[in-house]
């Protein structure tokens, strides 16, 4: 009996010792590999590229050129690309002790411990809840606002190749094209347009478009419970995606700016474009000034719609995932529901189709009101980038000795970039709920800061009246033993992640 039971605990061990690393601190954290774990680094990336997108700040452009001139657009890109880089090693170092699909929200419960790690879980899931709803919202927004795709699947290298074919192509095809002296050293405000004088006030929100697309690499972060490797594989796609978009970004603003024939035109309702879409009126003017013929600029449109479409296709796949992640730790309503996964691909369909839903849901508004756009895009913003403050917080306080690092370890590093990466967030969150044209007026004003105020307001009523005596943070579906052995808990009475 003694030599049976020997044996058992000997190939539980095998087992365990040859588990990926990421399924095997996957274990140690307290959940068991549920989800298809086949996802290479590459795809992983992918994915999470396409999340950030080249051409996601592509409708932010026009508005942020015209608040101070195109050297404080292309410079703010730098300062922001600086910073963000901050919150990204953060991050990485955290992802890396913590593979799971929770990521945000369970990092939150994890580094702030057992006493405050319950409300910060709370709060940091709910802001990651709507970031990364809001922003699938405004994909589908901006997909039925300039045209709509078919098809479906995935393929980076499309977006790439695609990205690239208009960065290299529109100043070549707008010449003449703008000096050197003129798209990095002009700087001009716009009050007659914008309402707004103060230049310090009008350099801030020239920002806006770099603040809006630098950011979505938590989807690397999101995918680690499918991934290979994922406490090495996670960081890497994270600092790898925002370096990615760091370049071609800079690269597609210069190409846009560079390709600029007459500033005041792109903004005249009388234009092509009727002023609402600036990048799609500097390649409309590139071409129909080069050829006398508009085809190249609905290509290069074609392309950045694409690239839109498998930026939706991403978000919802991280969306997917929080919910989840949420629901396995019985965090929102239907949970049995929401947790369920398909038995053959093993991925949470029904989470897939609720996000869909709710994104769709709240997209309807814009059919008649364009104050909704800019709300969703603050909403959003603030959420999802919110989000990362909490444990990034957490982190920053938590005793060194409590923390068990993975593979990517900043050491006494970690303070003074997790300390840069806090006051970075809040920063960029704030900005997002100021006021963007004056005077202020009903199709005008930002309803961001109102309605965000309402959703904070009813998750933390929502928290002291009800969820504080149910919701505990992160529950295990898994014990290990001092002895290794593996003890999956199917009774229903899955014990609390602290306990």
């Amino acid at each position: 009996m003694g030599s049976l039971e020997e044996h058992i605990r000997l190939a539980t061990s095998m087992q365990v010792s040859e588990m990926d690393s990421g399924e095997k601190r996957l274990n140690e954290l307290g959940y068991k590999q549920e989800l298809r774990r086949e996802m290479t680094l590459f795809k992983t990336l992918a994915i999470t590229f396409s999340c950030i997108s080249v051409f996601s700040g592509t409708p932010l452009y026009g508005q942020s050129l015209r608040y101070a001139g195109p050297a404080c657009l292309l410079w703010g890109w730098v300062v922001v690309s600086f910073f963000t880089w901050f919150v990204g090693i953060a991050m990485a170092e955290i992802c890396s002790s913590f593979p799971t699909t929770g990521s945000l929200y369970f990092w939150a419960a994890h580094l702030a411990g057992p006493k405050w790690g319950p409300f910060a879980s709370w709060c940091c899931a709910w802001l990651e809840t709507i970031g990364v709803i809001g922003s699938q919202a405004l994909q589908m927004i901006i997909l039925l606002c300039t045209g709509t795709n078919k098809g479906g699947g995935y393929f980076a290298s499309r977006e790439v190749i695609g990205g690239l074919i208009v960065i290299i192509m529109l100043p070549l095809v707008a010449q003449p094209t703008r000096s050197a002296s003129y798209v990095f050293t002009h700087f001009e405000t716009s009050p007659e347009s914008t309402g707004i004088s103060s230049i310090p006030y009008a350099a801030i929100l020239s920002l806006l478009l770099s603040h809006y697309a630098l950011y979505g690499y938590d989807a690397a972060a999101h995918l680690t419970e499918e991934t290979k490797g994922a406490d090495k594989a996670g960081p890497v796609a994270i600092l790898s995606s925002i370096g990615i978009v760091t370049v071609f970004g800079w690269a597609y603003n210069l190409a846009l700016t560079f390709s600029i024939r007459d500033l005041d035109y792109l903004y005249d309702p009388k234009n092509e474009t009727a002023g609402v879409l600036v990048p799609a009126q500097i390649m409309y003017d590139a071409f129909q000034g080069r050829f006398h013929n508009s085809s190249g600029a609905i290509i290069f449109l074609c392309i950045i719609w694409v690239s839109y479409f498998f930026c939706g296709l991403s978000v919802t796949t991280t969306a997917a995932r929080v919910v989840y992640a949420l629901s396995r730790d019985k965090g929102i309503p239907f949970s049995p529901v929401w947790r369920k996964l398909d038995p053959k691909n093993k991925v949470p369909k029904n989470a897939v189709w609720l996000c869909a839903a709710i994104s769709m849901l709240l997209g309807l508004p814009i059919l008649k009101l364009d104050v909704v756009f800019t709300a969703i895009i603050s909403i959003s913003t603030v959420g999802w980038v919110g989000g990362y403050a909490v444990p990034i917080l957490a982190r920053l306080v938590m005793e060194e000795e409590k923390f068990k690092p993975g593979p990517f370890y900043l050491g006494k590093a970690r303070r003074p970039i997790c300390l840069v990466a806090f006051l970075w967030i809040c920063y960029t969150c704030s900005v997002f709920l100021l006021p963007t044209v004056y005077p202020l007026r009903l199709k005008t004003f930002n309803y961001a800061p109102i309605a965000l105020g309402v959703c904070l307001t009813l998750i933390m009523l929502w928290w002291f009246v009800d969820a504080r005596k149910w919701f505990k943070g992160p529950v295990r579906n898994i014990d290990i033993p001092n002895d290794g052995n593996l003890s999956h808990q199917n009774n229903g009475n899955i014990g609390n992640y602290y306990s």
